[in-house]
């Protein structure tokens, strides 16, 4: 697997090619942005790890101008000591696929690049998904039902796009608050409050539900001639 680490800690790069290389990877690296968005007009890879606190052009940026100007398709996880919801909700907006917080386990970081080599190129950053009469932009962060604009929460906006994503499948509990918590989930049952908030926004002002509960598995999307 060829990846590119765009990380200006030098240590953190030695430790990824210690560690990576010995599994079979095959690395490159750059130190800044600018030198990173470099490599990928040049080279392919199978999958980008992006740190978020760069000097001069910072990963949010990276990661917009890869998605939108380059148009890459790319499978890239974020790397950064940032671990608040509107920081991975603005990293997810920007093009990320997924969300590492330093500091992190190698072997959770060799784990999480192999299912994403596997998963294949991602949506572009402005792809719309579609399901139904329910549409969401990861560019602009909208997600809209029958036309109709919701207004959505942080981690409603989560939710809803690893559905959205996975639609019309299940998507367990676990994976919800994995992909909203990481590995830092909270010991109440706090999945269950925001999905009850989702649900008075997507499925409260109109006439059918969209969102199903499969107790003690998770949830899943419906078409409104399902529900």
């Amino acid at each position: 697997m060829r990846v590119l680490v765009i990380e200006d800690n030098p240590d953190i790069v030695a430790n990824l090619h210690q560690y990576l290389e010995p599994l079979g990877y095959e690395l490159d690296s750059a130190r800044t942005g600018k030198a990173g968005l470099g490599f990928l007009r040049d080279y392919p890879y199978d999958v980008i790890v992006l740190d978020l606190m760069l000097p001069g052009m910072d990963g949010l940026q990276v990661c917009q101008e890869l998605r939108t100007s380059l148009r890459l398709r790319t499978p890239l996880l974020m790397l950064t000591a940032r671990d608040t919801i509107p920081d991975k909700v603005a990293g997810f907006e920007a093009g990320a696929d997924d969300y590492l917080v330093k500091p992190f386990s190698l072997v959770e970081l060799d784990v999480r690049l192999k299912a994403l080599a596997r998963r294949g190129p991602s949506l572009a950053a402005d792809a719309v998904l579609r399901f139904g009469e329910l549409e969401l932009d990861p560019g602009t962060h909208e997600a809209r039902r029958a036309g109709q604009l919701l207004r959505l929460t942080p981690t409603g906006y989560l939710l809803l796009f690893a559905l959205l994503r996975s639609a019309p499948e299940v998507v367990t509990r676990e994976q919800l608050e994995h992909e909203v918590w990481r590995d830092d989930r909270p010991d109440s049952d706090a999945l269950r409050t925001h999905i009850h908030a989702l649900r008075q926004v997507l499925d409260k002002p109109f006439a059918s539900p969209m969102l199903r509960t499969l107790p003690g598995v998770g949830f899943r999307l419906v078409a409104t001639h399902e529900a």
